[in-house]
Formats: structure tokens, sequence, C-alpha cells
């Protein structure tokens, strides 16, 4: 009798058992075919999240004489899921102005955008229609952009006679961490910022700007999370205690210079010594007429004897 297993190793595989293998190479190879066609689509965010959010910054010319105007250099943007923040699309471009003589030959910055850098670059009007795309329609996020970068997007399409992007929501970095996280990083700057998490130097250029602000607003937003779920009082306000190093707002600097004019006004209407300081000088808790009932009181104690007759009884 012919050994099983010489029987299972001649007889050819029946064609069910070939149909199976031929059903799971297909499975496998349609599994392959959508995750390549998965990773040529680009990352959106599922429908029933709100809109997206664009993070943009400009780059612009500074003027240096009354009645110029500044003139963009650069755009950057990155537009956001706002489900997890998942970074979806990118765009940036440098922009030559039509005053190529407006861009200085140099920059201060080490990273700064000059005359040659911009030589070749297309025109506002040559990309206004991808800036337009990536605007429009979607919540605009960026930091101080509600004085700047939004009024210098107007007037560029307001340049080419073509209608600006609408969005529909605007936050400003700027107003949210200044009302939320404060002044503990010393101020609002955007490099100020970065530097208090250690997210390192700040580029001045649009990208690389708007990348740093999505995670500076990361940090702030974990910080203050932590905080809120602290006891009371845990944190006794000690980051207020930390020095302001940078240039204070304008209206900071009235409300202390009318301290000071207060200040003056009390020291000057006080009769005191001159070249005593302000500093050195204590309220006197009695006016000047208790002062001489005082005075007139000690006399008589010392004359009349009753100061020694006191200190009899004292020793008794």
């Amino acid at each position: 009798m012919q050994p099983i297993i010489s029987s299972f190793i001649i007889n050819p595989p029946s064609s069910s058992s070939s149909h199976k293998q031929n059903s799971y190479k297909q499975i496998k190879l349609n599994q392959h075919q959508k995750k390549e066609k998965k990773k040529k689509m680009p990352a959106t965010c599922s429908t029933n999240v709100p809109a997206e959010i664009v993070f943009f910054d400009l780059e612009t010319t500074v003027p240096n004489k009354a009645g110029q105007r500044f003139h963009v250099l650069e755009f950057g943007a990155i537009v956001v899921c706002p489900r997890n923040l998942e970074e979806l699309e990118s765009f940036c471009t440098l922009i030559r102005p039509g005053d190529l003589s407006a861009v200085g030959l140099k920059s201060g910055r080490t990273d700064g955008i000059t005359r040659p850098a911009v030589a070749e670059a297309p025109l506002f009007r040559e990309v206004a229609d991808k800036i337009f795309k990536i605007l429009d329609g979607r919540i605009w996020a960026g930091h101080n952009i509600q004085r700047f970068d939004c009024v210098r997007i107007r007037e560029s399409f307001a340049d080419i006679n073509m209608p600006a992007p609408v969005p529909i929501g605007i936050i400003d970095s700027l107003g949210v961490l200044t009302e939320k996280f404060g002044r503990r990083a010393g101020n609002m700057k955007m490099a100020t910022l970065a530097s208090y998490f250690g997210l390192g130097q700040q580029k001045h250029r649009s990208l690389e700007d708007v990348r740093m602000n999505l995670e500076v607003l990361k940090h702030c937003a974990t910080v203050l999370f932590l905080e809120s779920s602290l006891p009371p009082n845990a944190m006794n306000g000690k980051w207020q205690s930390i020095p302001n190093v940078t240039t204070r707002s304008r209206s900071l600097l009235q409300s202390e210079n009318r301290g000071k004019s207060i200040c003056r006004e009390e020291t000057t209407s006080r009769k005191s010594p001159p070249s005593t300081s302000a500093a050195n000088q204590r309220a006197v808790p009695y006016v000047k007429d208790s002062i001489g009932k005082m005075t007139a009181r000690v006399k008589s104690v010392i004359c009349n004897g009753d100061l020694l007759k006191h200190t009899r009884s004292l020793i008794r």
C-alpha cells in the first residue's frame, strides 16, 4: 500500500484550493493599490468637522518715509484640520513687488529677503489665484493678522482689481494669547513666545513663522489646560513675578506717566526738605498743630518735675 504522504505529494491540488490562492493574491493586491492611492491623495478632514483653518503670514517691506506703503514680498500658509491640527496643505511663494527698488539690496536679518531674492519671483497677480483658493471660505489664523496681514491681503487684491478672499472667521493669536495666556513670557511678540517655550529663533520667513505660530498655540494651550486642573491658588501668581524686559504698550506708558505726575504733585505739596528724595519720604500720621502740642506737653513735664516723680514711682 502506497504511503499517504506520497499520495499527498504526487496528487495535484484541487481546483478549489487553487481558486482560494488566487482570491488571496487578488485581495492583497487590492489592499496594496488602496494604500498607494491613499498616499497620493491629499489629506482631508472628515465631513463632520468645522471648516479648515489656514494659518498664514506675510513678509513685507518696511516703509522708512511718510507716504510709503508696504509691499508684499512673501506669502506662506498651511491648512490644518481643526479636529486634530494635522497639516493638510501648504503653500509658500516669494513675490516681486511692482517697484523693485523698494526692496533693500541687503537685509538686517540673517534670513531676510533681499532685492536679488525677489528679482525673479512672480508678481502678485501671477499667484493671486492660488492665494485666493487657499484663503477663501476658510478660518484665517495668524499672529496680529487683523491689524496687518488681513489689511495687506485686501490691498494687494485691490491693486489688481480682483475681489479679495473672504474668511468665515478669524483667529488672531495675538489677541487670544494676550487675553488667555497673559504676558508671562515678557511680551506678546512671536519671537518672545517661541523663546519662552524653547522653540528656537523666529526666522521671519512666512512658512516657518506660521508653523512656529501653531506650535506656540499648542504649548500655550497645554499650559492653560494643566493650570485649569490645578487647585485654586496653586501657582500663587509666580509667573507674574517674571520681570518685564521688553517694551511696554503705549497705554501702559501713559498710565505710568500719569502716576509719575501724581507723585510729583504730592512731593511738591509736602513741606519737606527739597534734598529729601521722594522714595525716602514717609507719610506723617499727624498734622503740624499736634506736633506743637506734644512738644509743649513734654516741656511742661520736664519743667514741673513730674518726670522725676514718675521715674521714682517706677523704681519703687
